[in-house]
């Protein structure tokens, strides 16, 4: 581990390394705290009768990034959902996520261009076929018109000026400041501000953010969640119809693959979002009869990646929810950080040996996010190990193994080739190796389900 070590140094933040026993257990309880839908629903209970109580409407905040794509996606929907519902829109502008909030700054603009415009379809939404971003410019000029608005005229041309934006059409930005007006650059600059600091308020750090009461939705991969929130508070002019934005359905073609395609997962054992999805990963590719081949790295954090506070609450809550609407089990969790990730992969890798290592990977992630077992003893291991059908006697044997370090330093470099950093990330990749699709998150995998569908029954 040493080289690892001092080639992943410790970053500070809400996480570490090698936290202390008592700092393992507080975290382990503030993440359960978390993850509680009893405390959600008392949140939400007390947040309503505040409103009640003072005669407020309900209120949606909105955080706006003209250049990011999530943000291009979002602006599109801002007028159907207040149509949709019996609800006020505050629209805010925002920069860029900055600091420790965001691991890998360059990737992740590059992910939110490639993967919005991957997704857009499917959701009925448009994204031009572009390969860069806006330019510094053009993203001025936008945040200019767009600072000049009331918050009725925001809605009225926000989508106009992001098109206009994210087409690269300079001139088309420039009637549309003549037609709706534009601010000042040091208003402009100042609005931005206000948008930061009120998200900075609000505790998060991110872009294409609504805030309802007291809880946070990125993008319109989570709306479904705030429109099913708003219905339940009988807001919905619609009551009894979809969604505006409904998650896509995870389609599994009746032909299965061939053998011809591979998908690969890359996944790690701290990881909520992995927690959640793994096992669902594995059943889609049983399904669709594609290669899966499992890629584990090192969690953010052992590899040197700080956590805010901000971000690591907002993670897991957000995988509460996610693991609720997909009828996943989680939520009584030990933190696994440092050794006991450590001890795992050094089992990973023995397990392997008797093709059990995806077994004791599943097992691993039950264990600690969903059963409360402390894998920081040596009964926690000794429960994974027999769960996966494996001797502890010998398995107890392989805890000091590092053959794992290099395999899993392999993974992580291929999946930083794919523009990727963080898990759990997927790639489907023809049988030549070339690949045909990458994207991060457990919230991608009908994407991945959709795409396998397409090419195999296109081969008939």
């Amino acid at each position: 581990m040493a080289q690892q070590e001092q080639q992943f140094q410790e970053q500070g933040g809400i996480a570490t390394m090698d936290p202390s026993p008592i700092r393992r257990w507080i975290i382990s309880k503030l993440m359960t705290m978390q993850a509680s839908e009893k405390r959600m629903l008392k949140k939400r209970d007390k947040a309503e009768r505040t409103r009640q109580k003072l005669g407020g409407a309900h209120v949606v905040e909105y955080f706006h990034q003209v250049d990011d794509g999530y943000s291009h996606l979002s602006a599109q929907v801002l007028s159907s959902l207040l149509k949709r519902y019996d609800i006020e829109i505050r629209p805010h502008l925002v920069g860029a996520p900055t600091g420790h909030n965001v691991a890998e700054p360059e990737l992740l603009n590059n992910l939110g261009l490639t993967d919005a415009k991957v997704i857009a379809p499917h959701y009925g939404i448009d994204f031009p076929d572009v390969e860069s971003l806006p330019s510094a410019d053009h993203s001025q000029l936008a945040n200019a018109i767009l600072a000049a608005q009331s918050d009725e005229g925001f809605f009225d041309c926000v989508q106009e000026v992001s098109t206009a934006l994210w087409q690269g059409d300079g001139n088309a930005l420039n009637d549309l400041a003549a037609k709706y007006g534009s601010a000042t650059e040091q208003d402009t600059a100042q609005s931005v501000e206000r948008g930061i600091a009120r998200r900075a308020e609000l505790k998060h750090y991110s872009s294409a953010m609504f805030y309802y009461a007291g809880e946070w939705y990125w993008g319109v991969d989570r709306l479904y969640h705030l429109e099913r929130r708003l219905q339940e508070l009988g807001v919905d002019r619609d009551m009894g119809s979809q969604c505006v934005m409904e998650r896509p359905e995870t389609q599994v073609s009746e032909v299965k693959d061939d053998g011809r395609l591979t998908f690969e997962i890359y996944a790690s054992l701290r990881s909520p979002y992995t927690a959640i999805v793994f096992d669902r990963a594995l059943k889609l590719a049983k399904d669709t009869g594609v290669n899966c081949v499992v890629r584990p790295v090192l969690p953010m954090v052992m590899r040197g990646v700080p956590a805010t506070k901000e971000k690591g609450f907002y993670i897991l809550f957000d995988t509460a929810r996610e693991a609720r609407a997909e009828g996943v089990a989680y939520g009584n969790v030990r933190d696994p950080i440092g050794q006991p990730v450590r001890n795992g992969y050094a089992l990973y890798e023995w397990a392997c040996k008797f093709d059990k290592g995806t077994e004791f990977l599943s097992n691993f992630l039950r264990a600690v996010f969903a059963e409360g077992i402390n894998t920081n003893k040596p009964s926690g291991l000794k429960y994974v190990v027999e769960e996966t059908g494996l001797g502890w006697q010998e398995g107890k044997q392989q805890l000091n193994n590092s053959l794992w370090q290099q395999e899993l330093e392999d993974n992580r470099l291929t999946m930083y080739d794919s523009g990727l950093w963080g898990v759990p990330s997927f790639r489907l990749l023809d049988e030549s190796g070339k690949e045909l699709l990458s994207a991060w998150g457990q919230d991608r995998l009908w994407l991945f389900a959709k795409e396998i569908k397409r090419i195999v029954e296109a081969r008939d």
